[in-house]
């Protein structure tokens, strides 16, 4: 396989998000859905309405997300849809919670712990998707960028028990009693994120991938108590792979000289994070192997 192409800017602004995708030379057709965390009500690390808001007008694209599997702000859709109003989302763009009307199954091609994958009803609706991230740590998936965005994220709430269970159930109300050892987590998360892009790619979709790597706390958006950052920010990565999005994100996380990154490898390494990594190569989500090409000094 060639070296991926991972676009770099150390700019993190609106008009650096429309540059950066635009280097990637990617005209997305149809209907845009654009995949972003709209952040637990508490969470302070989320990507905000004024830093992505041009951006997704650029595209006229809908913001996509589903219902959370454990108790809190937006495990229902009329609850999440406040969150989001409240975070200034609905501003700028319509919202839909896809798995407000319902779920589909799509098939799990290669893997060893999911049969198939539980994503909400509407993402069956978009022509093109934006996968855009929120680079940062995770209690349980120890890092949280594309691979996490494109598994957990476009689950259903079912689904999301799916995956957080390695199969094991699809009911989020005994999900934690269902926990299996993390490292069929982490596989199971590669599992689901490389069952969206065959669904996709089998579909005539098109997606491509954004991680903004700022406010980088240990503890993800989704966590109602979310740490303060423990780093200063990098930057953004986009791509037309995941792997290589998320290889630079860690890349950059490892190679970082501020004394707080210590903070973040620890998080990623207790819950085998980088693990997913290698794993989503061998299923063909993509690459570890890439060039980065730094757009600042065009």
């Amino acid at each position: 396989m060639d070296k991926a192409k991972v676009y770099f800017t150390k700019n993190i602004a609106s008009d650096a998000l429309i540059k950066i995708h635009q280097a990637l030379g990617v005209e997305l057709k149809g209907k845009v859905g654009v995949k972003v965390s709209t952040g637990e009500r508490g969470a302070k690390g989320y990507l905000k309405a004024n830093l992505i808001g041009p951006f997704v007008k650029s595209l006229n694209g809908t913001i996509i997300e589903c219902n959370t599997a454990y108790p809190g702000a937006r495990n229902t859709a009329e609850d999440h849809l406040a969150v989001a109003k409240e975070h200034g989302f609905t501003e700028f763009a319509d919202v839909d919670i896809m798995d407000a009307d319902g779920e589909i199954k799509i098939p799990v091609k290669r893997g060893k712990n999911l049969e198939y994958d539980i994503i909400g009803k509407n993402f069956a609706n978009y022509d093109s998707i934006v996968n855009l991230a929120h680079g940062k740590g995770h209690a349980m998936g120890g890092f949280g960028a594309n691979i996490k965005n494109q598994s957990i994220g476009i689950a259903s709430r079912n689904g999301k028990a799916y995956i957080h269970s390695a199969g094991k159930t699809d009911n989020p109300d005994v999900l934690w009693e269902n926990l299996p050892e993390q490292i069929n987590f982490i596989e199971s998360m590669a599992e689901a994120a490389t069952a969206v892009a065959d669904y996709l790619k089998d579909n005539g979709k098109q997606i491509v991938y954004i991680t903004v790597m700022n406010a980088l706390s240990v503890d993800c958006d989704c966590d109602a108590n979310q740490g303060d950052p423990v780093m200063a920010d990098l930057g953004i990565v986009a791509s037309l792979d995941p792997v290589a999005n998320d290889q630079a994100f860690i890349d950059m996380v490892w190679a970082s000289n501020d004394p707080g990154a210590i903070k973040l490898q620890e998080r990623i390494d207790r819950q085998q994070g980088r693990e997913i990594l290698p794993y989503a190569e061998s299923l063909g989500l993509g690459t570890r192997d890439y060039e980065l090409i730094d757009i600042d000094g065009e």
